[in-house]
C-alpha cells in the first residue's frame, strides 16, 4: 500500500494525507513504510521537509500532523546521522517550520512572527546555530509550501506518465547524480528535488530508442541513444541559460530492475 500510494501517478494527495493521518493499526504501518521510501540524505532539513511535504498534502488536524512529523524526523535522523542530536531536536525544528510557514503565509494572522520567535521557538531545548535557523526562516518567507495543484509548472506534470527517483551519468566527467525524473508528452524532464520549478534537462523521445546497459559501477541500468550516429536532441539548464546537449547517449541507473523494467517500457 505504502509503494502504491509513494509511487502511484496522478493519485489525489489530499486523499494520500487523510488515509496517513487515520490513527488506525494499519495505517500507521504504512505511514511508517511510507516515510522509509523517502530518502533525504545529504539534504538540508528545509529541504527534506519540503520534499516530504511534497509527496502529500497533509492533514489539518494538528496531532495528524505531529505524527508525520515524528517519523519524518527519525528518518531524517537515520540518514543523516550527524546533522541533529536526537530526532527529537529534529522534530522540534521540523514542527516550528511548518508552524513558522502557516504564521508567515496565512491572511489571517496580523501580527507575522520576527526571525526572534522563531528561534526562541527552535532552541527552547537545544541550541542550533543562529545563522542556520536564519537561513530558513527567509527561505519559508521567500516561498511556502506549495501544493502541486497552485504551480503552472506542476499543472504540466499533473498526471505523469511516469515519474520517480534515477541516477544519471553525467557526459564530461562520467559521475552519477541522482536526479527526479518526470515523463510526459513525449519528454523526460529531470530535476534536482522533486520541489524544485526549474528542470536541470529535457530529453525529447522523439526518434529514440532503449536499451539495457551493464556498468561496472551501477546495477539496473540502461540507455537513451538515437538511431544512428546523431546525438540525442536534448537540451539542460547551465548558469540560468539553457543550452543544447552534447549527449550521444545518456546512461540511467533505477532502484531495481522491476524499476528499470518499467522504465525502459514506458519510454519505448
Amino acid at each position: 500500500i505504502a509503494q502504491f500510494l509513494f509511487t502511484g501517478e496522478g493519485l489525489n494527495k489530499s486523499q494520500i494525507g487523510n488515509y496517513l493521518g487515520e490513527y488506525r493499526e494499519l495505517n500507521l504501518q504504512v505511514l511508517t513504510e511510507f516515510i522509509n521510501l523517502q530518502d533525504f540524505t545529504d539534504m538540508g532539513i528545509l529541504q527534506a521537509l519540503r520534499q516530504f511535504l511534497w509527496t502529500f498534502h497533509p492533514p489539518g488536524e494538528a496531532q495528524k500532523i505531529e505524527r508525520m512529523l515524528e517519523g519524518f524526523s527519525r528518518r531524517y535522523c537515520q540518514l543523516n546521522p550527524t546533522a541533529f542530536a536526537s530526532p527529537s531536536g529534529c522534530f522540534t525544528l521540523a514542527f516550528c517550520i511548518v508552524i513558522l510557514n502557516t504564521l508567515l503565509h496565512n491572511e489571517n494572522v496580523k501580527d507575522k512572527p520576527p526571525l526572534k520567535i522563531f528561534v526562541e521557538m527552535v532552541n527552547m531545548e537545544q541550541d542550533l546555530p543562529i545563522s542556520m535557523l536564519e537561513e530558513i526562516y527567509e527561505s519559508i518567507k521567500a516561498e511556502p509550501f506549495k501544493k502541486d495543484d497552485g504551480d503552472e509548472l506542476m499543472h504540466t506534470f499533473f498526471n505523469p506518465d511516469r515519474e520517480g527517483w534515477l541516477w544519471k551519468q553525467g557526459g564530461r566527467y562520467k559521475s552519477w547524480k541522482r536526479r527526479w525524473f518526470i515523463m510526459t508528452g513525449k519528454c523526460l524532464y529531470y530535476f534536482e528535488y522533486t520541489t524544485d520549478k526549474e528542470f536541470k534537462g529535457i530529453i525529447p523521445l522523439e526518434n529514440i530508442k532503449v536499451r539495457e546497459v551493464e556498468d561496472r559501477r551501477m546495477s539496473n541500468c540502461f540507455e537513451i541513444f538515437s538511431e544512428g550516429s546523431n546525438l540525442v536532441k536534448a537540451c539542460k539548464t547551465s548558469n540560468g541559460k539553457v543550452v543544447e546537449g552534447r549527449h550521444h547517449v545518456y546512461r540511467i541507473s533505477a532502484t531495481s530492475k522491476y524499476e528499470k523494467e518499467q522504465w525502459m517500457d514506458a519510454i519505448r
